[in-house]
C-alpha cells in the first residue's frame, strides 16, 4: 500500500458512486459467502433498532438494497434512481418532513460523506426524538489498514484533516466523489473531534473483528473462501474471530455506530 493509497482523498464524478453500485451487483450475485456476511452485518444493525420510536426506518446508500433482506420495512434510498431501490435521496438535503424517521441507515456511506458536520444537523432535523443514527464503517485497526488497503480501491485518507462543514455557498447538489475509509474509525472509535459531535448521544461505538469478511475479498477482492473450500475456511475465520476479538485495535475491520437524538434539549450532550 502506497502513501498515496493512505492519504489521497481526491475528488472525483459522483456518478463513480453509480458505476461501484453496477460492479457491486456483478460480486454479490457470483459470491455466496459475501452476502452471507453482510446478512449478519445487516442482523447486527436490526439489533439495534428501537421499535418503540415512531416513523420511518430508512437506509441512505443503499446500494443494491439488500438490507431488506432482514429489515423488510428499510426504505432503501440512494442517490441514483435504481429500480430496485423505493427512492432518491441525497444525505445533504432529505426530502423527509422534520421528525419523520426514527433510524437512519449509513452502511458504509459515512466515509463518503466529504462534510460530515453538514450531513449531521441534516440527520437530525429529519429523526424523531430519540430516533437513531446506525453506522456500519470500515475499522482501520492495525489489519484492518492493511485488508482496506489491499482489498479496496478506496482511499483511507488517516493523515487528512477532517472537513467538517460545507464551505459558504456550498450547495448538496455540488457534491462530488469522495472517500476517506478511516474516518469513523477517526471521529467516532478514536475520539478525534468528539466535541464535534455535540447534540449527539453516542450510545455505541462497537469495533468487531471478521475474518469471515475478510476471507470473501468483499467486492473488489480475490475470494478465498469459495466451494469447496468454504466450509473449512469459515470454520477457521471464526475460530479466529472468538480468539481475537478481545483485541480489536489489532484485528477489527468492522465498526458499528449508533447515535441518538436526544429525547428532549435538555438531554443534548455526549456521553
Amino acid at each position: 500500500m502506497t502513501s498515496k493509497a493512505a492519504h489521497d482523498v481526491s475528488p472525483g464524478p459522483i456518478s463513480r458512486h453509480n458505476v461501484e453500485i453496477q460492479r457491486n451487483r456483478e460480486a454479490w450475485e457470483r459470491k455466496p459467502a459475501l452476502r452471507e456476511v453482510y446478512r449478519s452485518f445487516h442482523r447486527r444493525i436490526a439489533a439495534r433498532i428501537d421499535r418503540s420510536i415512531p416513523g420511518l426506518i430508512v437506509e441512505l446508500g443503499s446500494g443494491m438494497g439488500a438490507i431488506k433482506e432482514v429489515i423488510p420495512d428499510c426504505m432503501t434510498t440512494d442517490l441514483f434512481q435504481n429500480p430496485w431501490l423505493d427512492r432518491q435521496e441525497n444525505a445533504y438535503k432529505l426530502s423527509f418532513t422534520d421528525g419523520s424517521v426514527s433510524h437512519l441507515i449509513l452502511f458504509d456511506v459515512w466515509h463518503h460523506l466529504r462534510y460530515p458536520g453538514t450531513a449531521l444537523r441534516e440527520f437530525a432535523r429529519v429523526l424523531a426524538p430519540g430516533g437513531r443514527l446506525i453506522l456500519m464503517e470500515p475499522a482501520t485497526s492495525w489489519i484492518g489498514r492493511l485488508v482496506y488497503g489491499l482489498m479496496h480501491p478506496e482511499p483511507l485518507g488517516l493523515g487528512q484533516p477532517i472537513s467538517w462543514e460545507a464551505p459558504n455557498g456550498w450547495r448538496p447538489e455540488e457534491a462530488d466523489y469522495f472517500a476517506a475509509q478511516g474516518a469513523a474509525t477517526r471521529i467516532f472509535w478514536r475520539g478525534e473531534d468528539a466535541g464535534r459531535l455535540a447534540g449527539w448521544r453516542l450510545v455505541e461505538a462497537a469495533p468487531f473483528t471478521s475474518f469471515e469478511y475478510v476471507t470473501t475479498g468483499g467486492f473488489s477482492g480475490p475470494e478465498i473462501n469459495n466451494a469447496p473450500l468454504r466450509n473449512f475456511v469459515r470454520r477457521v475465520a471464526q475460530t479466529a474471530d472468538s480468539l481475537l476479538a478481545g483485541f480489536p485495535r489489532a484485528f477489527a475491520v468492522r465498526l458499528l455506530v449508533v447515535l441518538e437524538k436526544p429525547r428532549t434539549a435538555a438531554h443534548a450532550r455526549v456521553e
